[in-house]
């Protein structure tokens, strides 16, 4: 099994995130995470370069504003038009999925890594990781937790402090800890917004 632990991790198996490669892995991850969250807001292409190369190839050079903080950045997949606020978290020791248009607030942590509850087997460092995706559209609040395994629908929102534990489906407004679906988005949530915060009734 030795020398198999960045495999196992991937493939969501039972792995040792002590393992020199996943080790050195992170490492990396770190100094690229340091340079980043260093940059002055002035050096956009640097940042936009320094996120190009942590994140999935296959991603969009999304606008992270920092501090951020991930532990490998290669198992985030990133789609358009994609912001998050200050102090973003993601534990990416499995697949972390993002489709278009997501915006994230404050102070969110999206989690993958889990433990085993057999203290034996947790005090031997044994980890694991389940994916989590998010689809099109999707707002996420300030201080939301994302728990591993989750899948969040298209258009959904969650509100601020929620911890998601359980997958929502699309075009819902959730929330609570544990979070909940509280109601369907619906036409009139836009007519509504229109009226309170377009008073003349023009959307530029």
């Amino acid at each position: 099994m030795k020398g198999d632990m960045k495999n196992r991790m991937k493939e969501g198996l039972a792995y040792q995130a002590g393992d020199g490669e996943l080790v050195a892995d992170r490492l990396a991850a770190r100094k690229v995470v340091h340079a980043f969250n260093g940059s002055s807001p002035e050096e956009e292409e640097k940042r936009k370069d320094l996120l190009k190369s942590l994140l999935h190839p296959e991603s969009e050079i999304p606008f992270i504003e920092p501090p951020f903080r991930c532990d490998y950045g290669y198992q985030i997949r990133i789609g358009k038009h994609f912001f998050a606020n200050f102090n973003l978290v993601i534990l990416d020791v499995a697949p972390v999925t993002f489709g278009d248009h997501v915006f994230i607030g404050p102070n969110v942590g999206i989690y993958t890594a889990g433990h085993p509850l057999d203290a034996d087997l947790r005090n031997a460092e044994w980890e694991h990781g389940d994916a989590i995706e998010v689809g099109n559209n999707v707002w996420i609040g300030g201080h939301v937790v994302i728990c591993p395994g989750v899948t969040i629908g298209d258009n959904t929102v969650i509100g601020a402090g929620a911890v998601v534990t359980k997958s929502l489906p699309e075009n819902v407004v959730a929330a609570g800890n544990p979070c909940k679906v509280i109601r369907e988005i619906s036409a009139e949530d836009r007519d509504q917004y229109i009226a309170l915060r377009f008073p003349d009734g023009e959307i530029g």
